[in-house]
């Protein structure tokens, strides 16, 4: 029979940080209830397996793969799991979609994790997680998932934003966020340079990993890079299948370099082709981490199904007040 976990959240959830943070309890066979510390013995006969979408400000972070020094994403994801489940992170597995590079900020990075248990109440476990973590980063949804899903290699595509402010004076709201390009740009070349680069093609010049390091090769598709100008902010959209280390910010790179009328749009279709990755360092530099987020990872339908009889999802809890009376003073 699958153990179900109920949830008790402390004071913390509430905002009042206590020693006493989390009770976890499990259900046994004949209905009762014990902490997992009183039953270690016990036999657990199903593995759960979730799925988090998370959104994060990655300025201060080293990207999102585990390291202890300097802290990531993924470790202050598991210290939270950790601490709530009562599990380690072997036990835990946590997996993300995309290794994204220190200073990148995502509003849907998909992660799993696993659990010997159901979770009974999804929607505490959720606001309970976002309790630990730090305020820039949160857990959007969190979905239970077959256990086939995989974060990582069932992932069908992404969607990447990288956002450029090109104005003689940047503007203090956006320093963490996008480029400051002091130079005017040329939207139309910046397009026409951007269309080489649509379709199946061979990416190696644009990709920061040696042969030995691409065991899959260098070949991805581009679905669409569009480029859209508002007033002083450029907006790049990119929408691939799959996408080498640091690909997107070197595309974005040889773009602006275009578009600040240095080189040809035709440029990108010949280093495109050379396939030397020497050949554009030569002439562009790759654009700052800071200005790229991820904004989407796209699976199959079929793979976001939760099992039967499974908790569906959590996107949230809106708080409640209950109303007040109005009391007038007496005159």
């Amino acid at each position: 029979m699958m153990a179900s976990v109920r949830l008790f959240p402390s004071a913390y959830v509430l905002g009042v940080t206590t020693s006493r943070n989390y009770f976890l309890s499990a259900r046994c066979c004949n209905g009762s209830l014990e902490t997992l510390e009183e039953a270690p013995g016990r036999e657990q006969c199903t593995i759960c397996k979730w799925r988090l979408h998370l959104a994060y400000d990655g300025t201060k972070y080293a990207g999102w793969q585990l390291q202890q020094k300097p802290e990531t994403v993924q470790l202050m994801l598991e210290r939270a799991l950790e601490r709530i489940t009562k599990l380690s992170r072997e036990e835990l597995l946590v997996i993300g979609a995309s290794r994204t590079d220190s200073g990148v900020h995502a509003w849907d990075q998909v992660a799993q994790f696993q659990t010997p248990f159901e979770v009974e109440d999804l929607r505490t476990f959720h606001a309970s997680i976002n309790g630990i973590l730090p305020n820039d980063i949160r857990v959007r949804e969190i979905a239970a998932v077959s256990p086939e899903f995989h974060a990582r290699y069932r992932a069908k595509g992404k969607i990447y934003h990288y956002k450029v402010y090109c104005n003689p004076v940047m503007d203090p709201f956006q320093l963490r966020y996008a480029l400051h390009v002091r130079e005017t740009l040329n939207i139309y070349a910046m397009k026409e340079a951007a269309g080489f680069l649509v379709g199946e093609h061979d990416f190696s010049a644009f990709a920061n990993a040696s042969k030995q390091q691409m065991k899959g090769g260098f070949v991805r598709k581009i679905y669409r890079l569009d480029i859209t100008e508002m007033g002083a902010n450029y907006l790049f959209e990119i929408e691939g299948n799959g996408f080498l280390y640091k690909q997107v910010r070197n595309m974005v790179g040889l773009i602006l370099v275009v578009g600040k009328e240095l080189l040809p749009p035709s440029a990108v279709e010949t280093i495109l082709s050379s396939r030397c990755r020497k050949l554009l360092a030569y002439h562009a530099p790759t654009a700052p981490s800071h200005g790229l987020h991820l904004m989407h990872v796209m699976y199959n339908e079929e793979d976001l199904i939760a099992p039967s009889g499974a908790s569906r999802y959590s996107r949230g809890i809106f708080q409640t007040q209950s109303k007040c009376k109005l009391l007038l003073p007496h005159i």
